[in-house]
């Protein structure tokens, strides 16, 4: 039986009635150190979150354990013998620079350097890191001190940010590069066309200069559907031009979504914004 059987299958009972010597003793043999039970009740969610959700399956449990403790956990409990995120966020920052250079490199094939490196800012800021560790939760995931906790901090975009990229750290000496952009390909690219970036490109300028090159071209922006709840709602919205639909497009805005719209209408006359 693996490790991903051990923890996510019946066999460790962590209700109130489990017994907490026999889950110490269990997870001190497959970790090399001793968890409080509500620790282990974190790692088995966040195990089984992974799991399910990304199809991640750590071999290293340390790694990830390291990736989302906070160094206050670790000075209120001094006598485990704990490590938390720091050196494994700076490992983490570095591979995601790369990730992202590597495919706006090779998707936008004839941008120029300057462009490449704005865009580059705008998708590994703390901003962006702080929202995509959220969209994933690795919020609930945090292990914090009992003060940093009363203050809200698992909420903090800079401690959000830095988890994110801890938790790429840990995937990265655990699995490889090919991992991470696999989960980043689920998480992080897709933004790009959902209008995450979109005060970096202006695709419905560049659409209607396109369109207009020639003379006039009415060009109509529609809303298709919405779905989701309302903090969280994604808008298709589909172009027109002199009442032909060119494009659909998703965002969390309709203005995003009419950017997505605009993008794809441009990808179908073989047109980027990379001007």
């Amino acid at each position: 039986m693996d490790l991903g059987e051990i923890l996510l299958g019946n066999m460790v009972d962590v209700s109130p009635k489990s017994d907490k010597a026999r889950l110490s003793s269990l997870f001190a043999l497959l970790f090399g150190q001793k968890f409080k039970k509500g620790v282990i009740v974190l790692i088995i969610g966040l195990t089984k979150h992974l799991k399910d959700d990304f199809g991640i399956d750590f071999k290293n449990q340390n790694l990830l354990d390291e990736a989302f403790t906070h160094a206050s956990y670790v000075n209120e409990h001094p006598k485990e013998n704990l490590k938390f995120y720091e050196r494994i966020e700076f490992l983490g920052d570095a591979v995601m620079q790369l990730c992202v250079s590597e495919y706006l490199f090779k998707r936008y094939d004839t941008m120029p350097e300057g462009k490449l490196s704005r865009l580059r800012a705008a998708m590994v800021c703390e901003d962006s890191f702080s929202k995509f560790a959220k969209e994933c939760h690795f919020d609930e995931y945090i292990r914090l001190g009992k003060g940093e906790e009363k203050a809200d901090a698992r909420k903090r975009p800079s401690l959000l940010c830095d988890i994110f990229e801890a938790f790429i750290g840990a995937l990265y000496l655990d699995q490889g590069k090919s991992v991470v952009v696999d989960f980043i390909s689920q998480v992080v690219f897709p933004k790009l066309d959902m209008g995450w970036f979109d005060h970096f490109f202006d695709h419905k300028t560049e659409l209607q200069e396109y369109l207009q090159k020639d003379g006039e071209c009415s060009i109509e922006y529609k809303l298709v559907n919405q779905e989701g709840p309302d903090n969280e709602r994604l808008y298709r919205m589909a172009v027109y031009a002199n009442g032909e639909q060119l494009g659909e497009g998703t965002g969390y805005s309709k203005k995003a979504g009419e950017q997505a719209a605009a993008a794809q209408a441009l990808k179908k006359f073989g047109k980027t914004a990379t001007k």
